[in-house]
């Protein structure tokens, strides 16, 4: 039997994420922006739900393709506010619109989201050792510094912690525990 970190014993949806997606590192923009807007839908919720609405996410935002996305206009917005297939939390909708402009100014300056992202750990993954999941930090200097950047580029619902599960998410970090089988996978 695997071992695998004590958040992902019991979820098959959760197990399957944990054991295929989270901490492999990411580089497409398309990808990380969809984890982007997940992460920042997530906030204040379990990411079980946000997991159990990712096709309907998939579906309703046009897969994430940033240029339609940042194009969402008000009657877009409405039909999302209205559609039950994901967190219908005007905030983060709107958000989700005013991050998309923001990773395309992004992709103008640097070339790529990713160019730009990788920066706050030295465009390398940062190999952390954590021996139980209380360990792990909800946030870092360098999540904070992602965030505090973020924010000012006009991204929406980016703080410190939610950055640093966008980080864990897109293998900007391995905080897979030392006994989980997935940290030695990702070491190598």
């Amino acid at each position: 039997m695997k071992i695998r970190c004590p958040w992902a014993r019991d979820d098959p949806l959760i197990i399957e994420y944990h054991d295929q997606e989270w901490g492999v590192p990411i580089h497409d923009d398309r990808l990380l922006f969809e984890f982007l807007i997940l992460e920042s839908a997530q906030a204040g919720l379990r990411w079980t739900l946000i997991l159990q609405k990712r096709e309907n996410y998939l579906n309703s935002f046009d897969n994430f393709e940033v240029k339609k996305v940042a194009a969402y206009g008000e009657q877009k917005i409405a039909e999302l506010l209205n559609n039950p297939g994901i967190v219908r939390n005007k905030l983060k909708i709107r958000a989700a619109v005013a991050n998309a402009l923001a990773v395309l100014e992004i992709q103008k300056e640097f070339g790529s989201f990713n160019e730009y992202i990788w920066k706050f750990v030295g465009c390398k993954t940062i190999k952390n050792s954590w021996k139980t999941i209380e360990d792990v930090p909800s946030s870092t200097n360098e999540s904070k510094n992602m965030s505090k950047d973020l924010k000012k580029r006009g991204f929406k619902f980016m703080g410190p912690t939610i950055c640093y599960g966008f980080m864990q998410a897109v293998g900007m970090v391995n905080d897979h525990v030392v006994d989980c089988f997935r940290h030695r996978e990702l070491e190598e």
